[in-house]
């Protein structure tokens, strides 16, 4: 074989092999939500700030299934300071949680754990205002641990499971490598990585742009 051939030959196999790793690393990875600050009410909290029986006000679905923004906004009061028109994220829970960033609650003057969504024990409370009324939680504000939602299926052809921690990539010119990253498993989640505004601004990524889980 002449020498160009075979300098064209390895150019091929090289080329079909960078394909193959690029083709590999986008099916594990999972576009990324960036979340500004918002806050989840239960129905009593509801009646209170919004009036009895009032229902949120559907204004944008989120990716994920059945969730969505709703028109209504409540301000948030602390020891130090207050964030105005902080967006409530619908349906409604079976128990409210406040989801800030770490600048935020500097803002307020409370002391911010960074947990998984739900896991509320020993998280500080907050002064909740409305139109209606006010609500003192006892608890509940958290700076949510980035994590990744995927359906079932997706998660069994990654070779990944609920509740793993994994390292995820994200490219760019302020990308890097991101360890902790909880995976949440479930039929009823749509594939996709939450991060906050301030995660989100240090990477510089946005809305859609990718990131990748690395599995060692």
């Amino acid at each position: 074989m002449e020498k160009s051939q075979f300098a064209q030959k390895e150019f091929l196999i090289l080329l079909v092999r960078l394909v193959m790793e690029e083709l590999r690393k986008w099916e594990r990875s999972v576009p990324i939500g960036v979340s500004n600050r918002h806050i989840h009410l239960d129905r009593a909290d509801m009646d209170i700030l919004f009036g009895a029986d009032s229902e949120p006000t559907r204004i944008k679905d989120l990716v994920q299934p059945g969730q969505y923004a709703a028109a209504e906004t409540v301000t948030l009061q602390g020891p130090k300071g207050e964030l105005k028109r902080v967006r409530v994220l619908a349906p409604l829970r079976s128990e409210a949680q406040v989801e800030i960033s770490i600048g935020d609650s500097y803002v307020l003057g409370v002391r911010l754990p960074v947990r998984e969504s739900g896991m509320l024990e020993g998280t500080p409370g907050v002064r909740v205002i409305g139109p209606k009324g006010e609500v003192e939680l006892k608890r509940g504000t958290i700076a949510a641990l980035r994590h990744i939602h995927l359906d079932s299926a997706t998660a069994k052809r990654m070779g990944v499971h609920d509740k793993q921690m994994v390292r995820v990539e994200i490219g760019g010119l302020r990308g890097a490598t991101l360890n902790n990253v909880l995976l949440r498993v479930s039929d009823v989640f749509a594939p996709e990585m939450h991060i906050d505004v301030e995660e989100a601004n240090a990477l510089g990524v946005k809305n859609g742009d990718r990131a990748y889980i690395v599995l060692d």
